[in-house]
């Protein structure tokens, strides 16, 4: 998933060529990031670097000799569909997880597709060369860092929304519920690990909202719908990683939820046992698609271009549930 030029702030200059090359986080989510070196006929790819809001990576240490660097960037799994658009200038290959590809016009297996955009860093006063990766919302790094924390609350089950980078009673309150309830110090919230902390509480059961498990081997993805009483609004797709939990960002208090989910290959390809689809899901017809949605029309799928899935319902009456997804 990479960033368009709308969603990122590059500063430009003509650099040396000697100096590291950093990426600065400045949006509102923690991210994986994947760079490109296009040297003359070779190109090579490596990746996952997570960047935490209002956090700086060293990406390329050394000399960089390159004709052009590419970036691709992605959120976090835990918030559900990625905002980063896929529109980038380049196709190049990444791997699910931790990765270094040496000719990577050329896909194997195990490997992807992924749009990158060509990026030109500027030089700092140090000798570094660093690009920064930004919302529309041009956060600095202590609104970066602020609006990253109200995104998890929210995701968590609190109420810190809006999401805006701006302190203030109501996110406090929220972050003070949140660290009570995991038995932490106020003082943690200063520690450089606290993003760590976060994303690893939100993929825990609660004992409020929706919970989804995976307990198979397999990378599960996600879908959920929700109904106001005037429309019912689908959404996807949420990544859960083998062995981790998340919470759907769901608003309100709904007495029921619609959940659909699917494990899949390092491909993104449907995993099938006995020629079935791993899959969870229900009896309710609702609209989705392949890549990430938002469908706030049910019915007629098909006419529109959209895939009609059969979603379970879950009863909310009584408090929080979760939904555990297990091999059969």
């Amino acid at each position: 998933m990479s960033l368009p030029a709308a969603l990122v702030s590059f500063l430009f200059s003509a650099a040396p060529a000697h100096a590291d090359l950093k990426l600065c986080n400045r949006m509102s989510y923690v991210i994986e990031a994947a760079i490109g070196i296009d040297d003359k006929a070779a190109t090579a790819t490596r990746g996952w670097f997570r960047i935490d809001p209002a956090t700086c990576r060293v990406v390329v240490q050394g000399a960089l000799t390159a004709d052009r660097v590419l970036l691709n960037a992605r959120a976090l799994g835990v918030y559900g569909a990625s905002p980063i658009p896929q529109n980038g200038t380049d196709t190049l290959c990444v791997a699910q997880d931790n990765f270094v590809i040496a000719a990577a016009r050329q896909c194997r297996s195990g490997q992807t597709p992924a749009q990158f955009t060509q990026i030109t860093p500027t030089q700092t006063d140090d000798g570094n060369l660093v690009a920064y990766l930004a919302e529309d919302s041009e956060y600095d790094d202590e609104q970066a860092r602020l609006a990253g924390i109200q995104r998890l609350l929210v995701i968590a089950g609190y109420d810190a929304a809006p999401i805006d980078g701006v302190d203030g009673p109501k996110t406090q309150s929220a972050l003070s519920a949140f660290l009570r309830s995991r038995g932490l110090a106020s003082d943690i919230v200063q520690s450089p690990n606290f993003f760590t902390t976060m994303v690893d509480a939100v993929q825990k059961p609660s004992p409020t909202g929706l919970t989804w498990c995976n307990d198979t081997p397999h990378k599960v993805m996600a879908a959920v719908a929700t109904d106001d009483g005037k429309v019912v609004t689908s959404r996807g797709w949420y990544g859960i990683d083998p062995g981790k939990c998340l919470h759907p960002d769901v608003t309100g208090t709904p007495k029921q939820i619609y959940s659909f989910a699917e494990a899949v290959d390092g491909d993104n390809r449907a995993i099938r046992i006995k020629d079935k689809p791993l899959n969870w899901g229900g009896g309710v017809q609702l609209c989705a698609r392949d890549s990430k949605f938002e469908v706030n029309e049910q019915g007629d799928c098909a006419t529109r271009g959209l895939t009609a899935l059969g979603f379970t319902t879950v009863d909310m009456t009584s408090g929080g549930k979760t939904l555990r997804f297990a091999v059969p």
